[in-house]
């Protein structure tokens, strides 16, 4: 085994103590939405999106709390039925099975975290 060579833990998607840019991990596609999980473990996942302008994910829920870190570019969010416009930068929290939908408002990027639970 190379010792030089990152290691990729068994839960993660990636490799370790790496330095990786987001257009290495996940493109934009034409009338796409293209998501790639880094990493999974019985209590989340943290997972990179990247939504061609005008692609939507209807409402629904999950059993898990969610947090939406806009990367790049800008989307309207509905959470709850209140709806907002997020741009790079910013972020927004969708607890827990509560309807939330979005609409890419220009092509753009989240990180979105999923844990079961969220200690306050």
């Amino acid at each position: 085994m190379d010792k030089d060579k990152p290691k990729k833990p068994a839960n993660a998607l990636i490799p370790q103590a790496t330095p990786l840019g987001l257009e290495e991990l996940a493109a934009y596609q034409e009338g796409s939405i293209v998501s790639r999980i880094l990493l999974k473990t019985g209590s989340g996942s943290i997972t990179l999106f990247a939504f061609d302008k005008n692609q939507a994910l209807s409402e629904h829920t999950t059993p898990f709390e969610a947090l939406a870190h806009i990367l790049e570019g800008e989307a309207e969010f509905i959470v709850g039925g209140k709806a907002m416009s997020l741009k790079a930068g910013q972020l927004v929290w969708m607890p827990a099975n509560i309807p939330h939908a979005l609409k890419a408002t220009t092509r753009f990027k989240m990180l979105l975290t999923m844990l079961s639970e969220v200690s306050l």
